[in-house]
């Protein structure tokens, strides 16, 4: 339980801690609250030459409005300060999913950037941006780009993030009036980390059928997916039943100590279900 030997700097500001980053040719590391980072660390699982410490760099904390009707969260903003923010109280699902992360060092020290670079296949935070469409910016000397959730997470603690990137910020849709949506569950007792978890948004409804439903899922594969054929069935006229059989389509379910691949694959429907049942009854 004790890291390798390493470094230690803390950046000045974003661009030092950038060029820190390109001159060290990946043996670097950036850490911000350290609780993902650091359990991996003392596990000798990562061993990082450098540290490249971020975590007081104001620019990449807090939530802010866009001119566009988007709401933007600084890579640096943990979940205990998520939770407070009024600007985020219109998405469901963030209601749902936060008070439930972890536990009270996580929720206070643990960054919503740290979490989605970290990337772990059963974490919370990735489903919830597959299925609000949110974009994810990452930058580093080299200039900035926004990345979709949807192409981000490449495997298990895998992402599409280059050695020399930080995320800054990630950028969600704006509220709708008429969109529902929620997160539920079901997670491992003892590390809290969802053996199956399901990030659920529906609405524009015409008739009966939902013109708009997205779907992403944590736990149950390799890495968060969004669940298309759920998606699919449901704006086609499906019922809810019907729809979450479709939730493990097309994914090589996992198989581990917690859940096995049948059980995994059942909870995974029921799970679904339920995130589209109480999407859909936040919309009254």
């Amino acid at each position: 339980m004790i890291p390798a030997a390493f470094d230690y700097v803390r950046a000045r500001s974003l661009d030092d801690a950038l060029a820190r980053l390109a001159a060290s040719a990946g043996s670097a590391k950036a850490i911000a609250g350290g609780q993902s980072l650091l359990p991996l660390m003392k596990l000798r699982l990562a061993r990082p030459e450098t540290l490249v410490d971020i975590g007081r760099l104001a620019e990449l904390r807090g939530v802010r409005k866009l001119a566009d009707g988007r709401v933007a969260v600084g890579a640096l903003t943990t979940y205990d300060e998520m939770m407070a923010d009024e600007t985020l109280g219109h998405y469901g699902l963030l209601e749902d999913a936060l008070p439930n992360i972890g536990d009270v060092q996580v929720r206070n020290r643990g960054t919503i950037g740290g979490s989605i670079a970290h990337a772990d296949p059963a974490s919370d935070m990735p489903a919830i941006l597959l299925a609000l469409d949110a974009e994810i910016v990452a930058r580093s000397a080299r200039g900035e780009r926004a990345l979709p959730a949807t192409s981000f997470f490449e495997g298990a603690f895998s992402t599409a993030l280059e050695p020399d990137e930080l995320i800054t910020e990630i950028r969600l849709p704006g509220g709708r009036d008429d969109v529902g949506s929620a997160y539920r569950a079901i997670e491992q007792p003892a590390s809290g980390y969802s053996i199956a978890g399901v990030a659920a948004v529906v609405g524009a409804r015409s008739g009966d059928r939902w013109g708009f439903c997205a779907v992403g899922v944590t736990g149950v594969g390799e890495h968060p997916y969004r669940a298309s054929p759920v998606e699919a069935a449901i704006t086609s006229g499906a019922s809810l039943e019907d729809a979450a059989a479709h939730a493990c389509d097309g994914i090589a379910v996992a198989s581990d100590i917690h859940a096995d691949r049948e059980y995994r694959a059942h909870v995974a429907t029921v799970i679904v279900r339920r995130a589209l049942e109480a999407a859909i009854a936040r919309l009254g």
